[in-house]
């Protein structure tokens, strides 16, 4: 069955977001034209309102509405500690494990030549002005462990050891609580290579 111009365009608009198919789209926007009207426009006004407010740290590129984000703008935070991540949603689960105090730095993706994502698309000029202006020590590399992940990685060690800084990568390997024989063969792999002395 076709839809109007108007229900196509939102299911559409809806299908677009991460991990919403086209089916779900379809019932997302029947549930909101339908009896959640009320639910709709305040989702609209949410958008319209994170649209116009809500831009980048001009120190690390973390989504805020301020000229810094929140850890940024921290006296408490350890400048000499930079993680470097791919996005947001990386910054928020670092966070949430309450482990680190250092500052960030969002590349916002990753090195993919294929889909033209270079280095200036990740900041990466912005990334060696922090490098040079002198207060970072350690850059922590905690990108995905895709292919794509491991490969900027690679890219922004070889940045941090040009300026003569150490670069560490976050540890991938068996999750706590996990059973060997249920892990695959290439996070165990990242496991054994990244073993550490227990003495």
């Amino acid at each position: 069955m076709k839809h109007s111009p108007a229900l196509a365009r939102l299911i559409d608009a809806l299908h677009a977001l991460p991990g919403i198919g086209p089916k779900t789209a379809q019932r997302m926007a029947f549930r909101l034209l339908q009896d959640g009207r009320e639910g709709a426009r305040e989702l609209s006004s949410a958008i319209t309102g994170a649209l116009g407010a809500v831009g980048r740290c001009t120190r690390c590129r973390m989504l805020t509405e301020g000229e810094l984000c929140l850890v940024c703008a921290s006296p408490q935070r350890d400048s000499a500690l930079l993680c470097v991540v791919e996005s947001p949603a990386d910054v928020v689960a670092v966070e949430a494990s309450a482990s680190f105090r250092g500052r960030y730095f969002v590349l916002m993706g990753h090195l993919s030549p294929l889909d033209g994502i270079g280095p200036e698309q990740l900041g990466l000029a912005q990334f060696e002005q922090l490098l040079v202006a002198g207060e970072v020590r350690e850059v922590i590399l905690a990108t995905n462990p895709t292919v794509e992940g491991e490969a900027t990685a690679h890219f922004l060690s070889g940045l941090a050891q040009k300026h003569g800084l150490r670069a560490t990568r976050i540890a991938h390997g068996v999750p706590i609580g996990g059973e060997l024989e249920y892990v695959d063969g290439g996070t165990l792999a990242h496991a054994l290579q990244g073993r550490q002395s227990v003495f």
